[in-house]
């Protein structure tokens, strides 16, 4: 449940464990007098927002830490309350001893995600904002990175912002023909608010389209290795990975179930999976590891599929007419192309192919960068306003419908009160991203699965 901000929190902003620093922040009315009254320095409640003071914590004459103690005063801070952050060392024992001295002091323990619950209510943050703060502490990937400053700077909401106040307009315009319903009169243009109607659905499907790559540069690029038993699949992934992940051996079949890494090329984050080789076989758990190879080839969004010398040339252009039919980008690779003879070089020409020799660790290089190129993520401009939240698609397809309902009352057409009923629906689903609507639910829901201190 969402509580009032009439208490001072804290908790520990920086990563559990022992290292050189450790941030502790509280954060509320009371977080500069809790704190100046077990610090032994200057008086922290004559000082200026954003200075930097070095004491010591003290629990009665005992000296718990030296101590740098920063101060925001509001509403001049990240939650727009008084805030402290106090830099101590990085010992547990020292961490819980401050925390626990705050607390008997008055501050209370914070919940996950508090600080920028806390930012959002008080006006410091929208909702999409305070969302892409947990997406930039999750951030793994420079493009998943920059996705996530862009969200946060504003760049979504801004977007946002600009489509409700048209709305809004013309909302208010045809309540106004509400107050006059006996006089048949149109205060809201109706080929006017068509043209709006239009322009911000195109701006609407635009964003929907862009979930797609979004959600790829958040959670990185599921990339499929596959290719029949024994091509090489497994000493390739550990040759990309430069790391022994996968077990290699002659025997056909080795790999039955799926095995996953991630590895960052060129700023973008890739989900490698190794796959059970691709055959007809009467062992019933290869078989399964068969059947799971195919279904995440279908939800890949790039194919890495092997051939080596040894296969029949007929049957490699079987494979290959089959990875078409899936409409995925693929990457055909020639492993083990030490062995290849000139001949098997000029026939497989036509497929276009890569040649690596993973066992070598010959190509790998090359092959990282047709792999950046062929999903062409590089193409987007990550100041371009991209979704990448589940929760924000779904509230722009709602929206989107709405609209489409608006634009059939214009042409049929409908009276007013359906029109308005329908565009207050879109603004209502348009609010939910940004947080102009909210409820408890939806608010504990998301800041529940912060972290704590953040």
């Amino acid at each position: 449940m969402i509580t009032a901000n009439s208490d001072t929190i804290i908790a520990l902003a920086t990563p559990t464990g022992s290292g050189a620093i450790a941030v502790i922040r509280l954060s509320g009315p009371e977080a500069i007098s809790i704190t100046n009254r077990v610090f032994k320095g200057k008086d922290l409640s004559k000082q200026a927002t954003h200075t930097i003071h070095f004491g010591t914590i003290r629990d009665g004459e005992t000296i718990l830490d030296e101590v740098l103690v920063s101060l925001f005063v509001a509403p001049q801070s990240y939650t727009k309350e008084n805030v402290v952050e106090i830099s101590t060392h990085g010992s547990m024992y020292i961490i819980e001893s401050i925390i626990k001295l705050m607390v008997r002091n008055g501050a209370r323990a914070a919940k996950p995600g508090e600080f920028t619950l806390r930012a959002f209510l008080n006006g410091g943050l929208d909702l999409s904002q305070a969302e892409a703060v947990a997406d930039l502490i999750a951030s793994n990937s420079a493009a998943s990175h920059q996705v996530a400053l862009q969200q946060m700077r504003g760049g979504f909401s801004n977007e946002l912002k600009q489509l409700r106040e048209q709305l809004i307009n013309f909302a208010s315009l045809i309540e106004l023909e509400l107050d006059f319903s006996e006089e048949d009169v149109e205060f809201a243009n109706r080929d006017q608010l068509k043209q709006l109607i239009l322009t911000i659905t195109n701006v609407i499907h635009k964003l929907i389209r862009s979930f797609e790559q979004g959600n790829v540069m958040k959670n990185g690029v599921p990339a499929v290795i596959a290719g029949k038993p024994n091509v090489g699949k497994s000493t390739l992934l550990n040759a990309l990975l430069n790391e022994e992940r996968a077990i290699v051996s002659d025997i056909a079949g080795t790999t039955r179930d799926t095995i996953e890494d991630e590895l960052t090329i060129g700023g973008v984050l890739f989900r490698f999976i190794d796959t059970a080789g691709i055959r007809q076989t009467e062992d019933l758990i290869e078989a399964k590891g068969v059947e799971r190879t195919l279904e995440k080839m279908k939800q890949a969004k790039l194919i890495i599929y092997l051939v080596d010398p040894l296969q029949n040339l007929q049957d490699i252009n079987k494979q290959v007419e089959e990875l078409s039919e899936l409409q995925i980008p693929t990457v055909i690779v020639v492993n083990k192309s030490d062995l290849l003879s000139p001949q098997q070089q000029i026939e497989l020409a036509m497929l276009d192919p890569l040649y690596i020799s993973a066992k070598n660790n010959l190509g790998i290089e090359e092959l990282k960068g047709e792999i950046l190129r062929k999903v062409n993520l590089h193409s987007i401009n990550t100041d371009d306003v991209l979704v990448t939240n589940v929760r924000h698609l779904e509230a722009l397809q709602r929206t989107q419908d709405s609209l489409e309902k608006v634009l059939y009352g214009i042409d049929n057409p409908v009276t007013s009160d359906f029109l308005a009923m329908d565009i207050k629906q879109a603004l209502y689903y348009l609010g939910e991203i940004t947080g102009t609507v909210t409820t408890d639910d939806l608010l504990d829901n998301i800041f529940s699965k912060f972290c704590i201190g953040k």
